[in-house]
């Protein structure tokens, strides 16, 4: 505002000028007096001219450095703070993208992991399971042999004591009265009674042991005892796993149709409704995310055909190859027809998923099914069903459980993702008022170059004019003395 001042002033003092060239110039008939106190006035005039033109030039040189290094500076530090504030924005978003893909890479790597440990326990079971059931029939049939050869043994024993002592009855008869014969008669018949008295103990044992076996077979033979034996080795697992809130027994998995699975497992929605049930798996708060909504089931059955499998182990005892393949070949159909009931029944999307787990409950069994070619591929592109051993099936809710926590992670990251939309939205808020700023700025710079301009303007309109001294140019303008002027420039 006081560059315009001086302006103002300066423009005040040529019209003063101009007015006291026109009174000096206009009566020149008065005299020569009132020629030389024209040129007088005009000499006077002409120093202050100067120092005017000197002090608006220095004064507007020094604004304009000052305002443009002030502008300089403002824009630098805006510039340096944007700058700042986007490679803050940029590391932050450069850490979250690196944690999510060290975290994808450590889960992949764990199951990856996982995956080939139980592959080498499940072969390990399995050499192990074959080993122990070797050792045990032969050891059963080393002692059917040695109780055999005892028996026969011990037979053969009493009949040649018989034979023997029968002949010295026969060669004593004649020889010794009827009082020896009986006596002789007596002891044989005892020591025949002890023998069968230990002979009747032998069966008494074989009967127990048949009893057993019988009981044993009558378990295994029964439908309706196989099928609790592989649901509650089923049920077992499962609760190795997971919670009482994150399956259920006996469930009617599709609405309405009265078949009811074995087992089932909730499954969470990815909605929002069932993120309350991952995290560990554990406490009250799992049943929350099933609230509200109908869960998502998966189904898992568990069966046990322990006739065709029994005749593919006779027939395998036996090396009896067409009698093998027979066995295998009916084993497969009856694995097929299950199959095809669990599909059936159990499998209704989207109440359940579009596949079902065929739970068998031994390894042996499940490492037959899976000898025959093709025949899980098959099943699981015809029927939709997964086949599993305990082993196998341990390892596949393992890896249901940790799907859960990974729905959980994701939930997470999603809710990153929201704050770094936000993020971002308002740094596009800071660009705008970043650029309105240097809008301001540079019509404020345009400003000061226009004034500087028309300033130059001036000086080159005033070259020509002789300054007046300072006082006398003070005076005749009416300004002030340069200490008050300073004071007075410098209070805003």
């Amino acid at each position: 505002m006081w560059v315009w001042g001086l302006g103002a002033a300066l423009v005040l003092a040529l019209l003063v000028l101009a007015g006291a060239l026109w009174r000096a110039l206009a009566p020149r008939e008065a005299g020569p007096g009132a020629q030389q106190a024209a040129d007088l006035v005009v000499a006077r005039m002409l120093p202050l001219q100067e120092s005017l033109e000197r002090t608006l030039r220095d004064e507007v040189q020094r604004t304009a450095q000052g305002q443009r290094a002030d502008m300089a500076q403002q824009q630098q530090s805006l510039l340096q703070q944007g700058s700042e504030v986007a490679r803050i924005q940029n590391e932050q978003i450069d850490g979250f993208r690196l944690q999510l893909g060290a975290m994808q890479q450590a889960l992949s790597s764990g199951l990856q992991q996982q995956s080939a440990h139980q592959g080498e326990a499940l072969a390990r079971l399995s050499d192990s399971l074959s080993q122990q059931l070797r050792a045990l029939a032969a050891n059963n049939d080393s002692r059917l042999a040695e109780m055999r050869a005892q028996m026969e043994s011990r037979l053969a024993a009493m009949q040649e004591g018989n034979e023997k002592k029968l002949e010295q009855m026969r060669q004593t008869v004649d020889e010794k009265l009827h009082a020896t014969l009986e006596q002789r008669l007596g002891e044989s018949f005892k020591q025949v009674a002890e023998r069968l008295e230990q002979v009747h103990r032998g069966l008494g044992d074989m009967q127990v042991l048949a009893r057993d076996v019988g009981s044993l077979n009558k378990v295994l033979t029964n439908v309706k005892t196989r099928g609790i034996l592989g649901e509650v080795q089923l049920g077992a697992l499962l609760e190795q796993v997971f919670t009482v809130e994150q399956y259920a027994s006996n469930v009617e998995v599709v609405p309405g149709s009265g078949a009811r699975v074995e087992f089932a497992i909730r499954l969470p929605q990815r909605g929002g409704g069932g993120g309350a049930g991952l995290g560990s798996g554990a406490g009250p708060g799992a049943a929350q995310g099933f609230e509200g909504t109908a869960p998502t089931w998966l189904p898992i059955d568990a069966k046990f055909p322990r006739e065709d499998y029994e005749r593919l182990i006779d027939a395998q005892e036996r090396s009896d190859a067409a009698a093998v393949e027979a066995a295998s070949k009916a084993l497969e159909q009856r694995i097929r027809l299950e199959a095809r009931t669990i599909r059936e029944k159990y499998i209704a999307a989207p109440h359940t998923t579009d596949f079902a787990i065929l739970f068998l409950p031994t390894e042996g069994l499940y490492a037959e099914v899976l000898r025959r070619p093709g025949l899980m591929q098959a099943l699981q592109m015809e029927h939709r069903i997964i086949l599993a051993g305990p082993t196998t099936l341990l390892a596949m809710l393992n890896s249901v459980q940790m799907g859960f926590r990974t729905l959980a992670l994701e939930r997470r990251s999603a809710e990153v993702w929201e704050v770094l939309g936000a993020v971002k939205t308002e740094f596009g808020k800071f660009g705008d008022v970043l650029a309105k700023t240097q809008k301001k700025l540079q019509e404020a710079s345009n400003t000061i170059e226009a004034a500087a301009v028309r300033t130059r303007a001036m000086g080159r309109k005033l070259q020509e004019v002789q300054a007046l001294p300072d006082d006398s140019a003070r005076d005749l303008i009416g300004l002030p003395p340069d200490d008050e002027a300073g004071e007075g420039q410098a209070l805003p």
